[in-house]
């Protein structure tokens, strides 16, 4: 009988989170504090740090697995990635993909001519390829519209100069080439995409 005991008490630790209950990616995003950086809603007010609301949920599993495991390198995730569960992972992938993305107020006004250089240089690198039409991103890959213009400038800069590597070294090849003022005008571009 205590063999039994012994062996179903086991069986329940051995289930996975999710088949003991659902966790609240809300309150593990408060308990984190993730809000500090990408905002209470998603939508980063904190210059070269990204929004993360309406992000795809695969997306976002994938970079805290990067970061939680120390494979990408940004210091101010070290802490916030640390000792995450997978089902923890799930959880805050799943509460930002949820919320509505949407571009930040200070996003600052359009310029026309700056917005017109970063749509040539986007569909001459076919950014629209792997990020959708609209930018809005796809299963593994980014949303890259209503995104912080700063924080695509400084990682689109990171990628061309071979300091920030993806799941490959696709966007490293894409960024081959691209001076400062290519960067931010196609920076410019996304950001102020629809």
């Amino acid at each position: 009988m205590r063999l039994a005991a012994l062996l179903l008490a086991g069986w329940a630790l051995a289930l996975p989170a999710a088949a003991q209950g659902p966790l609240d990616g809300a309150a593990l995003a408060n308990e984190r504090q993730c809000g500090a950086c990408h905002g209470l809603d998603g939508r980063s007010t904190v210059p070269d740090m990204p929004s993360l609301a309406g992000q795809g949920a695969e997306f976002l599993v994938i970079q805290l697995v990067l970061f939680r495991e120390g494979l990408r390198n940004a210091p101010a995730m070290r802490e916030p990635a640390r000792g995450l569960s997978d089902p923890q992972v799930q959880a805050l992938a799943d509460f930002y993909a949820a919320l509505p993305s949407g571009p930040k107020e200070d996003r600052g006004l359009l310029d026309a001519a700056l917005a017109a250089r970063g749509a040539q240089l986007s569909a001459a690198r076919n950014c629209n390829a792997c990020h959708g039409a609209d930018y809005g991103g796809r299963a593994h890959l980014p949303r890259i519209n209503h995104q912080r213009e700063d924080y695509l400038a400084h990682a689109l800069a990171q990628y061309r100069d071979g300091t920030r590597v993806g799941m490959d070294t696709q966007m490293n090849g894409v960024m081959h080439g691209l001076g400062d003022a290519d960067i931010a005008a196609l920076a410019h571009h996304l950001a102020h995409a629809p």
